[in-house]
């Protein structure tokens, strides 16, 4: 080839060249705008994970996928602990639906029951907790996940934190565990060094047709008493009350098992005419006027709205 073909082609291809280079700068440039404008636009990562899609729980009949935060819950069972996470309930028990600490989170919420099939399909649930006692579990499966518990197989804190596993809250039912339990027992120590290492609590109450003493898991604030404060139940109530949960009396021998301190569990709009009986009067705590009422509908329950009420009025009524 000629020296004259040979420089127009040397002088194209360093225009090519340049070009190419020009371009794949472009390229690069637009890349590194695309990746920064991404970035502004991610979200920040956080520590939360999303609570979107499902996850797994282990529930005592074995794993069920439950939906990652369930926005319409059926609780047939453990309502108040559903209720005390925030949890969203469309449909409650009869019994949890009379607590007065929960009356504005259940407006307009449906009563409902293992018998109310139809009721709980029209409710649309997305969660449904029930009892290994309650029937037509068979039926609850096809309508939603179910999770189901057995009634006194867990403790009082061991309860809320599965149900904060189950509504995929359990940093919070672990926190709540570790401040209430912290407090209870102080609180323990203040009211034994007040009325006494020695000194017993009963925890009674009336249906006004019969008598009960309970032992150290039977609600009424007995969690608190006897495991978390660790204050002292008569022998009588040990003996009789403490394995099977609770013991039925006759007013007659009420106080037989009365201890130093009495908490009554009692309805206001039930008939309370035994409170001017001479079995009752002649009780030393009421002479003494060491009886704390709780109101039985406020009581029944172990969940953590119901436990803070229960350790105020505790608190006020020994220390007083």
């Amino acid at each position: 080839m000629g020296k004259k073909l040979l420089l127009p082609l040397i002088i194209l291809m360093f225009v090519f060249i340049s070009a190419c280079g020009a371009k794949n700068e472009d390229n690069k440039a637009n890349s590194t705008n695309a990746n920064e404008s991404a970035k502004a636009e991610t979200p920040a990562a956080t520590d939360e994970p999303a609570k979107t899609g499902t996850i797994t729980y282990q529930s005592e009949l074995g794993p069920v996928e439950v939906p990652a935060d369930p926005k319409r819950i059926v609780a047939l069972t453990n309502a108040p602990n559903v209720l005390s996470l925030d949890g969203t309930v469309v449909g409650v028990d009869e019994w949890t639906n009379k607590s007065p600490h929960f009356k504005d989170k259940l407006a307009g919420v449906e009563v409902v029951s293992e018998d109310s099939l139809e009721k709980i399909i029209e409710l649309e649930p997305d969660l449904i907790i029930a009892g290994t006692h309650n029937k037509n579990l068979d039926k609850f499966k096809e309508i939603a996940p179910t999770v189901v518990y057995t009634w006194g197989k867990l403790d009082y804190l061991a309860q809320q934190l599965e149900i904060g596993k189950l509504l995929n809250k359990e940093k919070e039912a672990q926190a709540w565990i570790d401040d209430f339990t912290k407090r209870a027992a102080e609180a323990g120590k203040e009211i034994k060094a007040k009325i006494g290492e020695n000194a017993t609590v009963s925890v009674f109450e009336t249906d006004s047709k019969s008598f009960y003493v309970f032992g150290n898991n039977w609600a009424r604030g007995t969690e608190i008493l006897y495991q978390a404060m660790g204050l002292n139940m008569p022998e009588k109530v040990k003996k009789d009350a403490l394995g099977p949960g609770y013991y039925t009396l006759s007013s007659e021998v009420l106080s037989d098992y009365a201890g130093d301190y009495i908490v009554l569990s009692r309805s206001a709009t039930g008939d309370n005419s035994f409170m001017k009986s001479e079995a009752w009067s002649k009780i030393p705590a009421v002479k003494n006027n060491h009886v704390i009422e709780i109101d039985t509908e406020a009581a029944s329950y172990s969940d953590p709205t119901t436990l803070e009420y229960l350790l105020n009025i505790f608190k006020e009524g020994l220390l007083k």
